[in-house]
């Protein structure tokens, strides 16, 4: 045992001894790497993210109670088994890298926090985006190719209201699919808690999209649980004014008879006032039914509408997250030493 421990300190001192000696070589591949390590990654533009938290109010069914509980002990969530809503929290994801959902936020407004640039979203991505040096040659190239071929019309990026996402251009295709990567949205499938988070090239409008995001998704989740309920308040809304309508021309019609046949004794016309009479108090209640209907879908608007809790609101981050300039350059040192350490040993 004494002999192989031996032999092995020998072997590492002879190793150690070989890259000692090769010192010059690993000098000149440092400097080497370390130079275009910087090369590669210095110009990479820097980019932001921000994230935004917030829990929205479920509606769930008595009756999951507590198989509901158990399961998400295990960190399953039951909540569209039991929800009443077909859209629940975990499809909040695929709702927010819908083309339709997407193609809503290139209206938004935005500024860079230098005030350099202030348009909407969709010219901030096509316009003013920063890119790393060697990337300009394949975008001129791609751009000369565009305009060499008799597709360039419909390759061109509308207006950002005028963008239809049921028929995208390939340039508008193109802008929706990094606007996909740049925004996530994850879901806790215990808590419910929605988790979104924005990266950009700009702190300002990173924070800015975050918000814009959270806000388009609370406006949607509430349209949604609200649609039916207002619809019911769109049509007892009709009804009540054609109902009221109904009723002062059942006014007029038994003031104008009381007012023509005054004095009159007769047993006829005291029947045609009764009936009048009668059309009228109807017609009355039929209003008077239609505003108690109508008062009661406000009300349930009111029930429907979800609350929102916001756990966490955007800010504007002050240090960019890509790239990680020294741990790539740290990385790709290591690296280069690892490898020419194994080529020295080798040979």
């Amino acid at each position: 045992m004494e002999e192989k421990n031996e032999v092995e300190i020998i072997n590492l001192r002879e190793i150690w001894q070989k890259l000692w000696k090769t010192k010059k070589l690993f000098l000149k591949v440092w400097i080497i790497t370390f130079v275009l390590a910087c090369t590669w990654i210095l110009p990479q533009p820097r980019t932001y993210e921000t994230s935004v938290m917030l829990a929205p109010e479920t509606s769930e069914l008595v009756s999951g109670g507590a198989l509901s509980d158990i399961a998400s002990s295990f960190g399953i969530n039951m909540g569209g088994m039991s929800s009443s809503d077909a859209i629940y929290p975990l499809l909040y994801p695929d709702l927010l890298s819908s083309n339709d959902f997407i193609v809503g936020l290139f209206t938004i407004p935005v500024k860079t926090i230098d005030g350099d640039v202030e348009a909407d979203y969709l010219t901030y991505l096509t316009k003013h985006q920063k890119f790393s040096f060697w990337k300009y040659p394949v975008i001129w190239m791609k751009r000369l190719l565009a305009s060499l071929s008799s597709e360039e019309k419909g390759n061109s990026v509308g207006k950002a209201n005028q963008v239809n996402p049921f028929m995208l251009t390939k340039k508008e295709n193109e802008v929706v699919k990094s606007v996909r990567r740049m925004i996530a949205c994850n879901v806790d499938k215990k808590t419910d808690v929605i988790t979104i988070t924005v990266e950009d090239q700009d702190p300002l409008i990173c924070a800015t999209m975050a918000d814009s995001v959270r806000a388009r998704l609370q406006d949607f989740i509430i349209s949604y649980r609200t649609s039916k309920a207002c619809i019911d308040v769109d049509y007892y809304a009709r009804m009540k004014a054609e109902t009221y309508s109904e009723y002062q021309k059942s006014v007029e019609a038994y003031g104008r008879f009381c007012d023509t046949h005054r004095g009159m004794q007769l047993q006829m016309m005291q029947s045609q006032r009764d009936e009048l009479e009668n059309d009228m108090q109807m017609k009355f209640n039929t209003y008077n039914v239609m505003s108690t209907q109508l008062d009661a879908a406000k009300a349930k608007v009111q029930e429907r509408t979800p609350a929102f809790t916001i756990l966490q609101n955007a800010s504007v981050p002050t240090k960019a997250t890509h790239p990680k300039r020294m741990i790539f350059v740290a990385a790709m040192l290591i690296l280069a030493t690892m490898c020419t350490a194994v080529y020295v040993i080798r040979k």
